[in-house]
């Protein structure tokens, strides 16, 4: 059993060179990045969504791998919800590997990449844009492959992300594809997400109360994550946070899956974390909170303060007076810290994960 290391220090300034430093400061970044989105970035995302709004896309076919997948995944919630378009998560092989021609006219292929390097992506968004749909690269880097490839691009003005694990890429990535969806409805976002930036900074300045939860589950040796609606992207992405930094095995099912089969393999030994949404997503869930408190389950809750007074620990969220379809890009934040927690805790470098690279060129 590893040493266990000394706790880490709340700034990224005091940290040095110490496992985890990238992370950190990466994590840390988010309030002023989001900020920055609104301030520099909305009105270019506003004018990519009214050219496309002007097309007529009568359905929305979602790319992406990774965490940039678990992004995809919000933005399918805020399209079918919002405007009622029927959407897609696309299957890039039938492309890439099987030579599929689909009929895409008067569809929308939204690529969501941090990099926008991978080659199954850009093949795949070439692919689409043959085939006569409009496409959309969502990335970090407007000068990357896929953004060439792409009729339209959306530069998420996430900054340089040089850790290995993907924290400030993925809110970036959700706050771009809100506003590009409000602006599909002919809205402008930018009001309603103005609380954002402030709110993530109060957020992220609770980084003692992650730690001391932190040691709760640095032992654990597995994990179940689940949420329905708008929180199922962020148990996703923050299972697969804890797997690629921490190596715990994470699991990650929507509330309504949970309760057909996987609810069996719950008990009051592996940790239960469930991300309740302050509004119908969290309703929704309500009945699997009550199974899994029926079931004994160590559950830890990321949500309002009434569901973590209920739950064994958690983390309160600031979402009163926050839509619910904001509410992600706070949920996702405590959850971060805590991969980033738990991975020091046991002795790892969450900068340093084995087996990952920052562009994962699958084909």
């Amino acid at each position: 059993m590893p040493a266990t290391p000394p706790p880490a220090p709340d700034t990224p300034e005091d940290q040095g060179d110490a496992p985890g430093r990238l992370m950190s400061g990466e994590m840390a970044e988010q309030p002023a990045m989001l900020r920055r989105i609104l301030e520099r970035g909305a009105p270019r995302i506003r004018e990519v969504a009214a050219e496309i709004a002007a097309r007529k896309p009568r359905f929305v076919l979602l790319t992406a791998r990774g965490t940039s997948d678990n992004a995809a995944l919000y933005a399918k919630y805020l399209l079918e919800i919002r405007l009622g378009l029927p959407c897609g998560l696309a299957s890039m092989s039938t492309t890439t590997a099987y030579g599929a021609k689909p009929d895409l006219r008067d569809v929308l292929v939204v690529t969501v990449s941090q990099s926008g390097g991978s080659p199954d992506l850009v093949a795949s968004t070439q692919a689409a844009r043959d085939a006569g749909a409009v496409t959309l690269a969502v990335t970090n880097n407007p000068d990357s492959a896929l953004a060439a490839v792409s009729e339209y691009h959306i530069d998420i003005l996430a900054g340089p992300e040089k850790a290995l694990p993907a924290t400030k890429t993925y809110t970036a990535s959700l706050l771009s594809l809100y506003l590009f969806v409000e602006g599909l409805a002919g809205a402008d976002g930018t009001a309603a997400a103005s609380v954002l930036p402030d709110l993530a900074g109060a957020v992220l300045g609770r980084r003692a109360e992650v730690r001391a939860l932190a040691s709760r589950y640095r032992f654990a040796e597995r994990m179940v994550i689940t949420s329905r609606g708008y929180g199922y992207p962020t148990a996703k992405e923050a299972a697969l946070k804890l797997m690629e930094t921490s190596y715990i095995p994470a699991l990650s099912y929507s509330g309504a899956d949970l309760l057909h089969g996987p609810l069996a393999m719950v008990d009051n030994i592996s940790p239960v974390i469930a991300v309740v949404t302050d509004g119908r997503g969290g309703e929704a869930l309500q009945p699997v909170l009550d199974r899994l408190r029926g079931r004994g389950a160590d559950l830890f809750v990321v949500g309002p303060q009434a569901q973590v007074e209920a739950a064994s620990a958690g983390f309160a969220l600031p979402t009163p007076g926050v839509p619910e379809e904001l509410q992600p890009i706070l949920e996702i934040l405590p959850l971060q810290m805590l991969a980033y927690e738990v991975t020091i805790a046991r002795g790892q470098d969450p900068d340093s994960p084995r087996a990952l690279a920052k562009v994962t060129e699958t084909r």
